[in-house]
């Protein structure tokens, strides 16, 4: 993981100093785009750079366990199935919840860009928000579990460790606030589930396809203002500090958490 993270970091640095000597935007202004991510190109650069997270396990590896980095995938045929069988249950799923009340969340979606742009912007961006979602897999399901599993036998260690890791990547205390806390933890059991979905199968396919349409969710339908909804058609009518706002909600955040989970289970069926 030292070599994993080093790598990514040193490859994130030149690609973002690259980005700062080659862009005609100013430079100041691209900063505060990238660190809120508020703009088209800002979330385009910054999904992409998660690119280099999957470069640096792929880097360790490669020189420490002399494995390929195909191998952190699982089979490719079955990944493939997997995560077709799985998107097709999840859209289902999405399409029946998107057409049930409530229509609203405590107040009228915010229109955050015209529709014919963000129509023409739609390609590309989802193919950035699967980079993002595949390497945040490959990291955590595909190299820390694999790696562990195969050291210890206990699912506690294996399952949980990684999950921990996870959860701790999405406190942000700083943008979140008083938020931060359950917000990590719903993502330390988002990374169960996402888990048992790779232990099931055998291959990161589930994971990444429940990953996949959840972040489509939150980054390209409906993102909270804060921060990631340059690639949004709409914002939320409460940013993430709105702390009596974001806890309502997050009982039904964690609900659809789980529908999906099990949406997938059912899809993989073992």
């Amino acid at each position: 993981m030292v070599l994993a993270v080093l790598a990514y970091f040193l490859l994130n640095q030149i690609f973002f100093q690259i980005v700062y000597g080659v862009t005609a935007v100013n430079n100041q202004t691209l900063l505060e785009e990238l660190r809120t991510g508020s703009s088209p190109t800002a979330m385009y650069l910054l999904l992409f750079s998660f690119v280099f997270m999957s470069a640096g396990v792929g880097l360790s590896a490669r020189i420490l366990h002399h494995r390929g980095f195909l191998s952190l995938l699982g089979p490719v045929r079955l990944l493939w199935r997997d995560f077709r069988s799985v998107s097709i249950a999840l859209l289902a799923v999405m399409a029946v919840v998107f057409v049930l009340p409530p229509w609203d969340m405590g107040g009228e979606y915010v229109p955050n860009m015209p529709l014919s742009t963000w129509l023409m912007l739609l390609v590309p961006s989802l193919f950035f928000v699967l980079v993002q979602v595949s390497a945040e897999e490959i990291v955590f399901r595909g190299y820390v579990q694999q790696q562990l599993a195969a050291r210890f036998k206990s699912p506690m260690i294996w399952m949980v460790l990684p999950s921990v890791l996870f959860a701790l990547g999405h406190y942000l205390p700083d943008t979140a606030g008083e938020n931060a806390l359950i917000i990590a933890i719903w993502a330390g059991v988002f990374g169960i589930l996402m888990a048992d979905l790779t232990a099931r199968s055998g291959s990161l396919g589930p994971a990444i396809a429940v990953h996949f349409w959840n972040n489509v969710s939150a980054m390209l339908i409906v993102s909270l203002p804060d921060e990631l909804s340059g690639l949004a058609l709409y914002l939320s009518p409460f940013s993430m500090e709105d702390t009596e706002a974001l806890q309502a909600w997050l009982p039904v955040d964690f609900a659809m958490m789980f529908v999906l989970w099990l949406a997938a289970r059912v899809a993989i069926r073992r």
